[in-house]
């Protein structure tokens, strides 16, 4: 970035004292011009976090391609070389679900309008169904008793069971309602089963699919940086549990973490660009080959990564860190699944 120019007047904004240099020689603040313009300010927000040189490029590819060597050179004190850990996690996540949130997920919408629309069989298509299923039944593949199951299926009437919440069996809040409170005791369900699918039918009945969806993954989308950041502390204090307290403070371990969830999130905004750039070609089996060998890679990088990570960074013989490694994934997994499971669910209580 250029220098700006100088004041004439050379008397401290900050601190009033007398300015000779570029610099306060009392409180260091530059003795520059105030008034700024929209590109400076544009500058100055990426300037803030990557210092527009090599320190941040140098920052990423040690975190890209060498694990673990960002986080012993940071914790060995070779700090202005690269980025601060908590400002590259804040950088990084900043453009990471800003990408994500600007752009629509179209191919999650066209699955889902296709799904309806298979939902929705016209008549003419249940009756070459209904000819199949007594085809197969003349033939004596098929029972007759199988045979008027499967087209009440088809035909969904009042005769499939209520319980097959697969299909949820009501059309309304009124009639699960009526059913619950006047039905037999084999047709009820349990309240838990009520309360879901209660809510889910009040869903449906304020949007369509498509919007249920949207909202879905829009608050899902929004949220998900806050989950993350609040389980940092987690994963740091679990690395902090199976490494010797003595020599790994939890500072050092935090380090650590907020590197490691630095990569990830890097690694997950570059395999959404590359998603995004396969969709806007034509779907070849060449193409869907390649598609598919990129996220593979770098599905196991994200993966993989972790272990020459530890393995460098603690110093521990190689089976006991690969053991130790492997233990908290696993442990890490257990708990972001729950995590997640009840992230989902405050996302689905939400949605309205």
């Amino acid at each position: 970035m250029s220098k700006e120019n100088l004041r004439k007047d050379t008397t401290c904004l900050n601190c009033n004292h007398e300015v000779n240099q570029r610099f306060c020689p009392n409180c260091s603040q530059e003795n520059t011009e105030t008034s700024k313009s929209f590109h400076h300010l544009f500058l100055q927000f990426f300037e803030v976090f990557t210092h527009y040189d090599n320190a941040f490029w140098r920052t990423i590819f040690y975190l890209f391609f060498k694990p673990s060597a960002l986080t012993t050179a940071y914790v060995s004190g070779k700090r202005l070389s690269f980025l601060p850990p908590i400002r590259l996690y804040i950088f990084i996540s900043f453009v990471t679900f800003l990408s994500i949130s600007l752009f629509p997920v179209d191919s999650a919408r066209k699955i889902e309008t296709k799904k309806d629309k298979i939902r929705i069989p016209s008549i003419d298509s249940l009756k070459i169904k209904e000819k199949s299923v007594d085809g197969l039944t003349k033939v004596g593949i098929l029972s007759q008793k199988h045979n008027d199951t499967i087209k009440k299926i088809l035909k969904k009437t009042d005769e499939i069971d209520v319980n097959e919440v697969a299909d949820f069996g009501y059309k309304s809040v009124k009639e699960l309602d009526l059913i619950q409170k006047n039905g037999a005791e084999k047709i009820k369900i349990t309240s838990t089963e009520y309360w879901f699918l209660k809510k889910w039918l009040t869903i449906q009945e304020e949007n369509t699919n498509e919007e249920i969806i949207q909202k879905f993954s829009e608050s899902f989308t929004n949220n998900l940086p806050k989950l993350l950041f609040i389980y940092m502390p987690i994963f740091g204090l679990i690395l902090w549990f199976f490494h010797n307290k003595k020599k790994w403070l939890y500072f050092d371990n935090g380090i650590f973490t907020l590197h490691y969830f630095s990569f990830l999130l890097l690694l997950i905004l570059l395999l959404f660009f590359i998603n995004k750039l396969f969709l806007l070609f034509d779907s070849t089996p060449i193409l869907k080959w390649v598609h598919f060998s990129i996220k593979t890679v770098g599905t196991f990088w994200m993966i993989y990564y972790f272990f020459p990570a530890h393995y460098r960074f603690y110093g521990e013989k190689m089976i006991v860190s690969v053991l130790k490694s492997s233990l908290i994934l696993i442990l890490n997994l257990v708990i972001i699944t729950i995590l997640m499971i009840l992230f989902a669910l405050y996302t689905y209580i939400n949605i309205h």
